[in-house]
């Protein structure tokens, strides 16, 4: 179980640590660093109990089914993890905008920053694995992995960034075919 919570929640810093060294290019004030690490700590913490709540619901629902539908959403999320988007997060005009995001637009960037831990929460949820300890880790890591983006953003190139974000996809990818594989061979 350990090290399963562990590929699961590793995964998720290097995305969070992506998106703060983006934000951390900006130059941001120690005001500025210190809300954007509460807000991305509150929603990465919050987002997983969301998802944890409906992946239990979902679980009493699929019955036996829920560890396989666990295991796709996990494929899933590291796939798409890996797929480049148009939208990048690194622009240089989007980082600097998100940099001074204040009010609803603070609670669209929460969310946007956290739909990972949405889906990550779905899956414990399913997998019934204890909430509180899964979202003491979530939020540990996030505290340490955006201070740490936020303040070597500037000197983190682009192209290390890109690879955190690809990492964790792979890496939540192969930990699904990895559940999967123990799955079948049950």
């Amino acid at each position: 179980m350990w090290l399963t919570l562990i590929a699961l929640v590793v995964p998720l810093g290097l995305d969070t640590f992506a998106v703060a060294a983006a934000l951390g290019m900006s130059g941001l004030t120690r005001r500025d660093r210190i809300r954007v690490t509460m807000l991305f700590t509150l929603f990465e913490m919050g987002m997983p109990i969301v998802g944890i709540v409906l992946g239990a619901g979902a679980g009493t629902v699929a019955g036996n089914a829920a560890d396989y539908v666990a295991i796709a959403i996990l494929i899933a999320l590291g796939i798409f993890m890996l797929w480049p988007r148009p939208d990048d997060r690194d622009d240089p005009e989007r980082v600097g905008l998100l940099a001074r995001t204040r009010g609803f637009a603070a609670i669209g960037l929460g969310i946007s920053i956290s739909l990972d831990e949405l889906a990550i929460g779905f899956t414990v949820g399913l997998l019934r694995f204890p909430v509180v300890l899964v979202i003491v880790l979530i939020g540990t890591q996030t505290l340490i992995v955006t201070q740490a983006g936020l303040r070597l953003g500037s000197s983190v190139g682009d192209s290390i960034r890109e690879r955190a974000e690809q990492l964790a996809g792979a890496a939540l990818g192969t930990l699904g075919i990895v559940l999967l594989v123990e799955k079948l061979m049950r």
